[in-house]
């Protein structure tokens, strides 16, 4: 009986690491193994960003938080010429606060927020078609499991690709919080 039952757990063992993806294929262990659209539609490899600080964020131009645009921009033009890059991603999935098209959302956040950062195509963030590298974001040793919560919540991304910090919604970009840690980051 002992033989059977755990020759099942072995079989059963050995399924879940070929079904979840853990068959002795490359570990994901930092965001330049994903590749994503920009917001013109052009594929884009998070490769390109080696060697950069990266904030992540989930964007939504009719939030509560929208106006955090603003302060997005002013780091990034005080942070830009020392590695940061900003990369913007809309999201529809919180009260439908994002449902323009992405020529809307670029005209939206050049004509009122000046934003001249990165900005990719409209993704999901929950659910189960969310997009892998917000699945990667949400899931991993540094920041835990944990759904995103709302529009404007940020990762702070290293050099190297490794995840540093995920901010929540309510800590604007420009918070010492946050400039503190992308500081350290960048140095």
């Amino acid at each position: 009986m002992y033989k059977i039952a755990k020759s099942i757990l072995i079989s059963i063992f050995l399924f879940s690491q070929i079904l979840f993806g853990a068959d002795g294929g490359e570990k994901v262990n930092n965001i330049y193994q994903f590749s994503v659209k920009n917001i013109d539609g052009k594929e884009v490899n998070l490769s390109e960003y080696k060697g950069k600080v990266l904030l992540i964020v989930n964007v939504a131009s009719k939030c509560g938080y929208t106006r955090q645009y603003e302060g997005l921009q002013k780091i990034y033009e005080q942070y830009r010429s020392e590695g940061l890059e900003i990369l913007g991603f809309p999201c529809n999935d919180f009260g439908g606060q994002e449902p323009g098209t992405n020529e809307e959302i670029v005209e939206f956040c050049t004509l009122n927020f000046g934003v001249e950062f990165p900005m990719f195509d409209k993704i999901k963030v929950l659910g189960d078609d969310k997009d892998p590298l917000y699945q990667y974001l949400t899931t991993n040793e540094d920041t835990g499991k944990g759904d995103i919560g709302w529009n404007f919540e940020k990762f702070l991304i290293s050099k190297e690709g490794k995840i540093l910090g995920r901010y929540k919604s309510g800590v604007k970009p420009e918070s010492e919080e946050l400039t503190i840690a992308i500081t350290n980051a960048l140095k």
